[in-house]
């Protein structure tokens, strides 16, 4: 699957495939590739692009709101997930950061409790060219703790982190990294402690807070729009 782009619009296409629109009817040849340009019926020009991290956050199915790039960015340079590690993940949603990871040549084993966004998710690592590196789960991943172990990089979005942060020794490796996200500070506080009771290293909380620049004729400044907090990430290494 590509991307054809034309101006600011965007379709998401694989090779073969016919798609309509008030731009004309584009037939996406078998042999498409990516710095390609294809024309509709109409001569409406589109260029074809290999699909990047960005493009997934913008045009993956959605089941809530998805990590932003930002955390996600924060994540791989905490843990330092790369090709070859192991990685747990709970609390799939949309698939984002597990996508990236598989993308990275990680092999990651991620639970989700609802059916339906597990289904969702399964869709969009196919999308993401990651279903054989990303295994889908359909299910609460504190049902299988005595079963889990041995992982380089565990990467928790739930409510319940806590009580999976209590068995973080058993699960990572040695030298292994965690990285759990809370969009609050009451679940944060509790993901901490039970770090910090089950002796973790290197244990920080950050509060992830971005904003963008605006530039104009009258001068430059950080924008007034938009919201700069998305939530709070805390990360901690098995000795």
């Amino acid at each position: 699957m590509y991307l054809f782009v034309n101006e600011d619009r965007e379709y998401l296409l694989s090779p073969g495939e016919r798609f309509e629109s008030d731009l004309g009817i584009l037939e996406v040849p078998e042999d498409v590739a990516p710095g390609d340009v294809v024309e509709t019926h109409l001569g409406t020009a589109f260029t074809v692009r290999r699909l990047r991290g960005p493009d997934l956050f913008t045009h993956l199915e959605r089941t809530g709101a998805p990590m932003m790039p930002r955390d996600v960015g924060l994540v791989v340079g905490k843990t330092g997930v790369a090709a070859g590690d192991r990685v747990l993940d709970a609390g799939t949603g949309t698939g984002i950061l597990s996508s990236y990871m598989g993308r990275l040549g990680a092999d990651v084993v991620t639970y989700e409790i609802d059916p339906d966004f597990a289904e969702v998710a399964r869709g969009n690592m196919d999308i993401a060219g990651v279903a054989d590196a990303v295994e889908v789960r359909t299910g609460d991943v504190t049902d299988d703790l005595d079963e889990l172990s041995g992982f380089d990089v565990v990467t928790l979005d739930t409510e319940d982190a806590p009580t999976v942060v209590e068995r973080a020794p058993t699960l990572l490796s040695r030298g292994g990294s965690l990285a759990v996200y809370s969009p609050f500070v009451e679940n944060t506080r509790e993901v901490v402690a039970a770090a910090r009771e089950v002796g973790l290293d290197d244990i920080e909380t950050l509060d992830t807070i971005q904003r963008e620049m605006d530039f104009d004729d009258r001068g430059s400044r950080p924008s007034t729009g938009g919201v700069g907090h998305t939530g709070y990430l805390t990360f901690a290494r098995r000795p």
